[in-house]
């Protein structure tokens, strides 16, 4: 594979924009001031034009900055797998899906990993993602047989990111057990699951090797992962909180199917939501990815407990999980934050829209999302996955202001998209207008990773995954 240097390009010191959307609402001829470590340093309003540097006055006039979003659940290798689990196979449902994935897998390499996710987070950073939460399972060689090096393949993630320019949560991800009959062990896992287990003990030392590299980054953050309740045992759980002894982000999938939902019942006595919140100290730290299949009570004691919840509704509608009742959740004042899981869709238009509706097929009405304080659905929408991804990434993100990351994404206003809008009206063309995206221009920590639709890398990282593919496919091997 051809070696691809991290990105290089200059940090940017201000950057000039007709509109920009602040902390407390738009803002015309917005001066954005950015530090040398890629910080917001100032952010001043109606700047008059004559007095921008010459070279970026033209962009003042035609430019709109927006935070960037935070994607804050992928499976970065099953990018490569999108479209292969179509095939109608009698039953279908997540679970025939996921012995598509335990096949694939087994095919995966440290260099493949890196090629595909560094793929991945171009095409993310081209959406307007400009950090991604990497719920990362996939540990180890064939069998579960361990590399010299434990962290390897979280290594080829971490290589992938700076490849792109996008910031990281890394979620290293505790998969210990096949079911919830299994108690403890890697006897039960079988194929592709055993690439996935660690115990209490190797867990450790993969943290333990990870942390170095998140000591001094800003734009990286190292976090926990619980793979779900049916994969990680209640004690292994509170033994881990216990012995990490630092303050991390958190997340877990659960209750994402109804199998799982009866599943934890026959084996814990309760539903999953409910297990978390009663056995584990659920607070703002947390996201529960997906909570599908969950009751009024449960989203109470959620919504009490200060937690995210990341819905992927691209890849909750093509698994067919169900829906998570949005409408009822943000009404309540529950936070949001979206991801795109496994990548069948890499767009965060795409995964606002679809969350929308969703709602409205269910419930035959629409702008359901809306709320009287905000009664533009698209940008309470846009504004929700801001604040929730921001939470759930352990970051200083999602927002224009001074102290965040300089995450920001410029969209063009000549684009047929925004033509004529203004304000929140931006935000809803962008959420509910499919098509060409009017995205030009993506900065993270300050450094431009794309300019007019384009990475300075991505012939070379495209060039990479499609030999990675091949590979994957059983052709090109060398």
């Amino acid at each position: 594979m051809v070696k691809i240097e991290a990105m290089s390009d200059k940090p940017v010191k201000e950057l000039y924009v007709a509109d920009a959307l602040l902390p407390g609402g738009w803002a015309r001829n917005v001066r954005v001031a950015i530090d040398a470590a890629g910080n917001i340093s100032a952010v001043e309003a109606e700047v008059p034009v004559h007095k921008a540097p010459p070279k970026t006055a033209a962009s003042l006039t035609n430019a709109i900055a927006i935070p960037g979003m935070p994607n804050m659940h992928s499976h970065a290798f099953q990018r490569a797998m999108a479209g292969l689990a179509e095939m109608r196979a009698g039953d279908d449902d997540f679970w025939s899906w996921r012995l598509v994935m335990y096949d694939f897998v087994e095919r995966l390499t440290p260099e493949i990993l890196e090629a595909v996710a560094a793929q991945l987070y171009v095409e993310m950073l081209k959406a307007g993602y400009t950090s991604v939460g990497e719920f990362h399972y996939l540990h180890h060689d064939k069998g579960g047989n361990q590399h010299d090096d434990i962290a390897e393949m979280s290594r080829a993630i971490l290589r992938a990111s700076h490849e792109a320019g996008i910031g990281l949560t890394l979620l290293p991800t505790l998969y210990m057990t096949a079911g919830f009959a299994s108690d403890q062990g890697s006897g039960t896992l079988q194929g592709g699951q055993q690439r996935f287990y660690n115990n209490l003990e190797s867990y450790g030392r993969l943290m333990e090797a990870l942390q170095p590299a998140f000591t001094e980054d800003p734009d990286r953050q190292l976090g926990i992962a619980f793979h779900s309740l049916r994969a990680v045992p209640g004690r292994a759980m509170e033994e881990l909180l216990k012995g990490l002894g630092y303050e991390l982000p958190v997340h877990i999938h659960i209750a994402e199917q109804r199998r799982e939902v009866v599943e934890c019942v026959q084996h814990l006595g309760t539903r999953p939501v409910e297990w978390l919140l009663d056995n584990m100290p659920v607070d703002a730290r947390w996201c529960l990815v997906h909570a599908t299949h969950t009751t009024e009570a449960e989203r109470y004691s959620l919504k009490r407990s200060g937690a995210v919840v990341c819905l992927c509704p691209t890849t909750e509608a093509n698994l067919g999980d169900g829906l998570f009742p949005t409408v009822d959740w943000l009404d309540a004042g529950g936070i949001i934050a979206i991801g795109s899981d496994s990548n069948v869709s890499v767009d965060p238009r795409e995964e606002l829209r679809l969350l929308e509706y969703a709602q409205r097929l269910a419930r035959e009405r629409r702008t359901l999302l809306a709320a009287p304080d905000e009664p533009r659905t698209g940008a309470r929408l846009y504004r929700a996955a801001l604040a929730g991804g921001a939470q759930a990434s352990g970051r200083a993100v999602g927002e224009i202001a001074v102290g965040k990351r300089a995450d920001i994404v410029l969209l063009d206003a000549g684009s047929a998209t925004l033509t004529g809008r203004e304000g929140d009206l931006m935000l809803d063309s962008l959420v509910f207008t499919g098509g060409p995206s009017p995205v030009r221009d993506v900065m993270v920590g300050g450094k431009w990773c794309i300019r007019d639709g384009r990475h300075g890398a991505e012939d070379t990282i495209l060039a990479n995954y499609r030999a990675a593919v091949g590979k994957l496919m059983g052709a090109g091997d060398e």
